[in-house]
């Protein structure tokens, strides 16, 4: 296939996804979700993507692989698409994602620590105590007796 006709369009699904680097799966799933707007079908019913519906589903992908919500997704794309918007708005919801992946970095981190702390009271050895075990099995409040 020349370099011409791969880049051919409109094209179906299979070859859209690949392009976006997503699978067909989840190209339906933002369609499903309204990221993507229907496209066009054959008169085999068989879905007809454009450069366009590719490079917004390349958006989405990026977005995911920052770890935005689908919520903030629409919300980015619905920015992005508005060349009226005003980039303020864009940096608000960006902080705000900052901000929650900051709080879920210190939980994890926690949780780090504690696993640390567990683990290097165990002795691993063939005794049938284990104190990761007895937490774990603890009162589930956060709390050890």
């Amino acid at each position: 296939m020349t370099a011409a006709a791969a880049q051919r369009w409109p094209v179906p699904i299979g070859t859209a996804a690949a392009r976006a680097g997503v699978s067909a799966r989840m190209v339906r799933h933002y369609e499903g979700l309204g990221l993507l707007p229907p496209v066009a079908r054959t008169d085999s019913g068989y879905r007809q993507y454009t450069e366009a519906d590719v490079h917004t589903l390349r958006f989405i992908r990026r977005a995911r692989d920052l770890g935005f919500s689908m919520e903030e997704i629409a919300q980015l794309l619905g920015l992005w698409q508005d060349k009226a918007r005003a980039s303020s708005q864009v940096k608000q919801i960006a902080q705000a994602h900052i901000t929650s992946l900051a709080e879920r970095i210190a939980a994890m981190q926690a949780m780090q620590r504690s696993l640390q702390a567990l683990v290097g009271c165990c002795h691993g050895d063939d005794r049938p105590d284990c104190p990761i075990l007895d937490d774990l099995a603890g009162p589930g409040d956060g709390t050890r007796s």
